[in-house]
């Protein structure tokens, strides 16, 4: 009977893991991005909006600090779900570290690649750097590092091989 429930909580640990994941890497961006480096801004003047949501202007920080804030709490939305979705699935149980730093790595990995993806390349809303010349180098960084983050979070929650003693 146990064994039945071993598969739901599986699902429930993986997509908890992801949203915590999903979320928390959203916060490092609008955290580290948008506000300690400032190099831009949810929607910089750059790209297909170009000239409309200036951040050199008061009215154009303000609808960039608006949408900052959106952004912000859609990041923690999705913590706050993971959280929810994710604590059924431990239930008393011994939290497995090993998967659960996988799955948020995963999740932050994801987060770089959509946002990436979208925002940086489809949309033109922003770029990682709005304050240089061509920011392709650092839009394809983002995308480099949401990669590995995404490859090494899932060799994370890969279960570990044995190994096996030399015989002397």
């Amino acid at each position: 009977m146990r064994a039945a429930h071993i598969g739901p909580a599986v699902r429930r640990l993986t997509a908890g893991g992801l949203l915590l994941g999903l979320g928390l890497g959203g916060f490092v961006d609008g955290i580290v991005l948008h506000q300690i480096l400032q190099w831009h801004h949810m929607l910089s003047d750059y790209g297909t909006y170009q000239g409309r949501f200036p951040d050199l202007t008061v009215q154009g920080l303000e609808d960039n600090t608006l949408w900052d804030g959106l952004f912000h709490a859609a990041t923690w939305v999705f913590v706050v779900v993971g959280l929810f979705v994710l604590w059924p699935a431990i239930d008393g149980r011994r939290l497995p570290t090993r998967h659960l730093t996988g799955l948020l790595l995963a999740g932050w990995g994801l987060f770089n690649l959509v946002e990436g993806l979208v925002n940086h390349h489809l949309l033109g809303i922003h770029h990682v750097r709005d304050d240089v010349a061509d920011p392709q180098f650092w839009d394809l960084g983002f995308l480099a590092l949401g990669s590995l983050l995404l490859i090494a979070g899932t060799a994370l929650t890969r279960p570990k091989r044995p190994t096996f003693a030399r015989s002397t």
